[in-house]
């Protein structure tokens, strides 16, 4: 019976070391794609590494015999712990730090001094004078000699460790917030667990795990436990910081990064050992059993998580706005986009030139008065510009929504929900029969109904999406200001607002370009909310449209080159943004102009614009600096 249970609790030991070795790797990986740049985060990678590497080298030993390869394995293990330490003190720096207690010297100093005093305890790692010959028959496991310097490590471990929970208590004193103390609660806990079980201490006890076995497995398995839930709390209250995201999106991103890596790794973990058990009983060689039991587990795990994700998140994450985020996950489903809309389209032609035995149809959207969108089946002359003038004048003069014909074409306007408003026109090829049946005219207007019904929907999505981009800026600083002041309520009175983001500021210069003449992304463009733009609003008698094109005139000549004016060299991206945006020039014609292919234009439009945006967020400082001068005053 005690052989059983020791073997028990060994396998249980072994299993744990792994998945808290696989899941700091996990959460390691995380912190390098999500949140580097975060001063927390990194030094919290650095702790994970360091538990990482711990915790591998335990896992590994535990299973090797060969006494060469296990000493090497062993000695890893504690590269590991020789660095914890400082982690730990630069983890609770940069913590107070965030709480509005930056460092004055004396902290930073003692970080750098403790990474210096792990680096030289790692140069002895490989000798024995740091830590004594392997004892490869010793119980209750193999274990490496306690020697004067891995005793004096090991002082050193626990007052750098209590130093740095010292400075973790008085970021969590500072922390006002019912969230973010409850938080900083999981980060103080959770590092005491994490610093006590990431410690070898069959150095210390190995006298006492040799006389009682049992007893040393059972710790240490329970000491693994708290272990993989406490990195676990700590990653989840480290994902707050330095990221925008609202709680429910950071805490929803980390529980779905849990349930793809480390859940479903350590569950096929759990599942290995029973492998001898399963090939006895099938009377197969382990090492057929072993592939297929870890095949056949990793995809059915996977498949189960992934069907309990949704459900496990409105249970433990969105609560009251079940309904809400419900909604907006579905919301891709439901969207109508321009290609969503051309395929429909199409297959509304098709029908058409069926129901007609012609060859050629179309539907044109019509906004702002021109047309905008073609899509054709058959015939591509209506391409021509002549055409597509004469197709709107003929429409204008129509009267209802009456089919009428055109340049060989039957035509059915199409009208919006209001039954006023003309958004398009479907077009079929004249064929050599007379005038239509009442029962293709039936049909025609049928299909005509439904292309009118995509087109309006498209359109009432693209006015949501603009009204939702004319809000994302102000949103944003909503989202950024909360989530500054979560462990530092100062950071409510920051600039934060102030300065648009970069590549944000890039989209919005591009999306007014295009309708630089007018239109609704430059008079409904979100640059309106910057106070450059503001300034010129009040020098154009408030007219949006005169106010957006100056400023973006003014931007634009910023970028102009000193000297004559040439058609190439440095005056390239210059003429670009005249001929194409100020001109209104076709790009066929401007890419002949400036003697470039088309693709290679688009290329240099796209820096030609950045160009413009920086030269907008260089304005824009320079309005908020005169601002504030004059409040200061």
């Amino acid at each position: 019976m005690d052989d059983w249970v020791l073997r028990s609790l060994q396998t249980i030991n072994r299993i744990f070391e792994a998945g808290i070795a696989i899941t700091a790797l996990s959460l390691f990986l995380r912190a390098l794609t999500f949140n580097l740049r975060d001063r927390i985060s990194r030094a919290f990678a650095v702790i994970l590494a360091c538990v990482m590497v711990s915790f591998s080298g335990e896992a590994v030993a535990g299973v090797l015999s060969q006494s060469s390869s296990l000493e090497v394995w062993l000695r890893l293990q504690w590269m590991g712990t020789l660095f914890l330490p400082a982690a730990y003190l630069h983890f609770s720096d940069a913590l107070l730090e965030t709480t509005g207690r930056p460092s004055r010297g004396r902290r930073r100093w003692a970080v750098r001094f403790s990474y210096f005093i792990s680096a030289a305890f790692s140069l002895l790692l490989p000798t024995t004078l740091f830590l004594g010959p392997l004892v490869a028959e010793g119980q209750p496991m193999p274990h490496l000699t306690l020697t004067s310097l891995s005793l004096g490590f090991s002082v050193y471990y626990v007052v750098t460790i209590l130093m740095a929970l010292s400075v973790i208590y008085r970021a969590w004193k500072r922390t006002v917030l019912t969230a973010s103390r409850r938080r900083m609660t999981y980060l103080l806990v959770g590092s005491i667990a994490v610093a006590v079980g990431s410690y070898p201490f069959l150095l210390l006890a190995g006298e006492l795990a040799a006389a009682v076995p049992i007893l040393f497995f059972l710790t240490a398995s329970i000491a693994n436990v708290f272990v993989f839930y406490a990195m676990v709390a700590m990653a989840y209250a480290t994902a707050f910081f330095g990221v925008p995201w609202p709680d429910r999106v950071v805490k929803s991103r980390l529980f779905r990064w849990l349930l793809r890596g480390p859940v479903t790794v350590f569950i096929v973990l759990a599942l290995i050992p029973w492998a001898d058990d399963i090939g006895r009983i099938l009377q197969i060689q382990d090492g057929v059993v072993l592939p297929i039991l870890v095949g056949l587990s990793t995809l059915l795990v996977s498949h189960v998580l992934t069907l309990a994700a949704p459900v496990l998140e409105k249970w433990l994450i969105f609560g009251a706005s079940e309904d809400d985020m419900q909604f907006l996950q579905e919301l891709p489903e439901r969207f109508l986009t321009d290609a969503d809309m051309r395929q429909f389209l199409e297959a509304v032609l098709a029908s058409v030139c069926d129901r007609f035995q012609s060859k050629s149809a179309f539907v044109v959207s019509l906004q702002d008065g021109q047309m905008q969108t073609v899509v054709e089946v058959g015939s591509r002359n209506l391409r021509d510009d002549d055409k597509s003038k004469d197709l709107l004048e003929v429409a204008g003069k129509q009267n209802g929504g009456q089919v009428f014909t055109w340049s060989g074409y039957r035509l059915l306007p199409l009208h919006g929900s209001d039954g006023k408003q003309l958004i398009g026109m479907l077009g079929v090829q004249r064929g050599r029969r007379g005038e239509l049946s009442e029962e293709q005219l039936r049909a025609f207007e049928s299909l005509g109904a439904r292309a009118a019904q995509a087109l309006e929907d498209r359109r009432q999505q693209g006015e949501v999406l603009r009204s939702l981009q004319s809000l994302t800026p102000r949103v944003e600083v909503i989202q950024r200001l909360r989530a500054a002041s979560r462990y530092d309520q100062g950071e409510v009175l920051s600039d934060v607002e102030k300065l648009p983001k970069y590549k944000d500021l890039v989209k919005w210069v591009r999306d007014a370009l295009t309708h630089y003449w007018g239109g609704p992304r430059l008079t409904q463009s979100p640059l309106r909310s910057l106070q450059v733009v503001q300034g010129a609003l009040d020098q154009h008698e408030g007219n949006p449209s005169l106010a957006m094109r100056a400023i973006l005139k003014t931007a634009i000549e910023r970028n102009r080159p000193e000297g004559e004016p040439r058609l190439n060299g440095e005056w390239m991206l210059y003429n670009l943004l005249e001929m194409k945006f100020m001109q209104g020039r076709k790009v066929r014609e401007v890419a002949m102009r400036l003697a470039m292919s088309e693709a290679d234009l688009y290329r240099k439009q796209r820096v030609a614009i950045e160009s413009v945006a920086r030269s907008l967020l260089e304005m824009e400082k320079d309005t908020l600096a005169v601002k504030n001068g004059k409040e200061s005053q």
